[in-house]
């Protein structure tokens, strides 16, 4: 399969109007299709984070094996090259799949505190693909200015249990970390339809559960869309 783009600013340009994006993780969307749910959720997501949920007792905050990941991201990118709308897909922790898919189209790598370096991370990849990391602090979105970066995740913005985040740091603190931030700046964790408000002068959020345990995932990334630039 063709890359998605031979432009190499191509990535860094959809990131700069991306709002929403959805982490997917196949499990979450129960009895139903993912694919059907990636099809109802296309044209109002801008970015697509696979996350397969991880095996064994390592918890939420384990990377997926390695096997599954690339699995899921390369059906994924496939699936939305057929769209109208064709969102960034990326993967969540591993740069080896995203490295091994990055002729196939994948965008880049989404790391955890305690993942790869990002020094590591983009000596492998090189300077076109995009990496974000999670900060949970206005300290680590401070030192993350030095990094070769593209985004920041920052949250968790309410108490959620994905990757094992309970303290939450609120709509406050993240509007303070776009603020001082070089990189756009999605607030994640626990935000939904009831709260998504308090983050329009954020601008961009990233979410899972919301969407794909929705019973409308449609209607409910596009209210949340719609929601979030409200303001605007």
């Amino acid at each position: 399969m063709a890359p998605i783009s031979p432009d190499p600013g191509f990535f860094r340009e959809r990131l700069a109007l991306a709002r929403l994006m959805l982490i997917f993780t196949p499990e979450a969307c129960g009895d139903r299709d993912p694919f059907a749910v990636l099809e109802a959720v296309a044209e109002h997501v801008d970015v697509i984070q696979v996350r397969p949920k991880p095996l064994g007792t390592g918890g939420a905050a384990s990377p997926a094996e390695a096997a599954a990941t690339f699995d899921w991201t390369k059906r994924v990118i496939e699936f939305v090259a057929e769209l109208r709308k064709m969102p960034l897909v990326t993967v969540d922790d591993r740069v080896d799949v995203a490295l091994a898919l990055l002729k196939n189209g994948c965008a880049g790598v989404h790391l955890g505190q305690d993942d790869m370096p990002v020094h590591e991370a983009r000596k492998l990849l090189g300077p076109d693909p995009l990496i974000g990391l999670s900060t949970h602090n206005i300290g680590q979105v401070a030192e993350a200015s030095t990094l070769e970066l593209d985004y920041l995740g920052f949250g968790p913005i309410h108490a959620t249990t994905t990757k094992g985040l309970t303290q939450p740091s609120g709509a406050e603190a993240a509007w303070v970390a776009t603020e001082s931030s070089m990189f756009p700046v999605f607030a994640i964790g626990g935000i939904d339809r009831s709260n998504v408000g308090e983050l329009t002068r954020v601008g961009r959020i990233a979410v899972s559960s919301a969407i794909l345990n929705a019973e409308d995932p449609a209607r409910a990334a596009m209210e949340l869309r719609e929601m979030l630039l409200a303001s605007e």
